[in-house]
């Protein structure tokens, strides 16, 4: 493996502002004797799986596995998926789980992990966050049904598709088998925002359950690092300069990530102009509208990388000022913004936690 090297992040759809940075010291002693490389690709982009293993096994086969089948469940692009079953029904979806057996592992787990990650954030960031927004993403030309911008902004049309949106428009109806209903044949989900965070903790959690403990996972830039890299420090994360025409290489801070999970959330390399207007990617659920503020990217540090997946897009909805408030009463999370000044200059926040993170 050559070193340096850097990655781009992209979310599902697109690009957005995480950059990774080996750290350039030499070799150390404490560093594992040899590392393995898997690399594919997967949910619209790239996975890169770094590992150390002292019987030298080599996972790439059941690693491309547990990523087909996630997207078998969660890809709205793929027709035959469980979320596309449940989009494309008129009342409900039977998940296939028998509550009573305790066997909600065994049939559309990925799924199953996703909604409920998904119905948390959208309770604990009072709707910031919704996975019913699906609708909204597809009007706006960033879904499934094709990357194409609208030519003109038809309000009427937001807000008939408004009615689809929010995740009370969901119910789960137990009753010892898990049946997911809708309030509308219109209401959608979309696990954009939660996917490829999911998919870096299974591929770790699989890792760990074959007693790797020196690894990095990579799905388009969401990252979670444990152990030492293999110059034998710890994993180190650039992050990127949010800036339209700067190379995804051009670095304004590095953090280094120790047994954490790294999601960047930005909109300023995908986007839109329609009638003189740019819009980004991240569609605002409470107005039905790509949601424009002086928040540049946001960086989330937490646990797992489904958490800090859903944050990041979720402090981005938000802007600046909310999402510090917001960061600030979430247990174990730490956050590195990056705001537009109304000067055109651009300014910097991180979490009091991060402090210890720059090395």
């Amino acid at each position: 493996m050559k070193t340096p090297f850097f990655l781009r992040l992209t979310q599902i759809i697109v690009p957005a502002a995480l950059t990774l940075l080996f750290a350039c010291q030499p070799p150390s002693s404490k560093s594992p004797a040899s590392y393995t490389v898997v690399e594919g690709k997967t949910m619209g982009t790239y996975y890169r799986v770094t590992y150390a293993d002292s019987m030298a096994r080599d996972f790439g086969v059941e690693i491309d596995d547990l990523l087909k089948e996630i997207n078998q469940e969660i890809s709205t692009y793929i027709d035959s998926s469980t979320i596309s079953q449940f989009n494309k029904s008129a009342e409900s979806l039977d998940l296939g789980i028998n509550l009573g057996a305790g066997d909600g592992s065994a049939n559309n787990r990925h799924f199953w992990a996703c909604y409920w990650k998904g119905l948390e954030a959208w309770q604990r960031s009072g709707g910031a966050f919704d996975p019913t927004v699906m609708p909204l993403v597809n009007y706006w030309g960033f879904g499934y049904t094709g990357h194409e911008a609208v030519t003109r902004v038809d309000s009427v049309k937001i807000d008939s598709l408004m009615q689809f949106v929010g995740m009370d428009k969901v119910t789960l109806e137990k009753d010892g088998k898990a049946v997911l209903k809708k309030q509308l044949p219109g209401v959608q989900l979309d696990f954009s925002g939660l996917g490829q965070g999911y998919g870096v903790d299974a591929i770790a959690e699989f890792l760990e359950s074959r007693g790797v403990t020196h690894y990095l996972v990579d799905i388009g830039g969401e990252q979670r690092g444990r152990g030492l890299s293999p110059k034998g420090s710890a994993w180190r994360i650039g992050i990127s300069v949010p800036k339209e025409g700067v190379a995804k290489e051009e670095i304004i801070t590095a953090f280094t990530l120790e047994n954490r999970s790294v999601n960047t959330s930005g909109n300023y390399r995908n986007y839109y102009d329609v009638e003189g207007v740019k819009y980004g990617h991240t569609i605002n659920p409470k107005t039905g509208y790509p949601e424009r503020n002086k928040l540049l990217s946001a960086t989330i540090f937490a646990a797992d990388c489904l958490t800090a997946d859903a944050l990041a897009t979720t402090c981005m909805v938000m802007g600046f000022e909310k999402a510090k408030e917001f960061v600030a009463g979430q247990p174990g999370v730490d956050a590195f913004f990056i705001f537009g000044n109304d000067d055109g200059s651009m300014g910097t926040y991180y979490t009091e936690g991060l402090q210890s993170y720059f090395k």
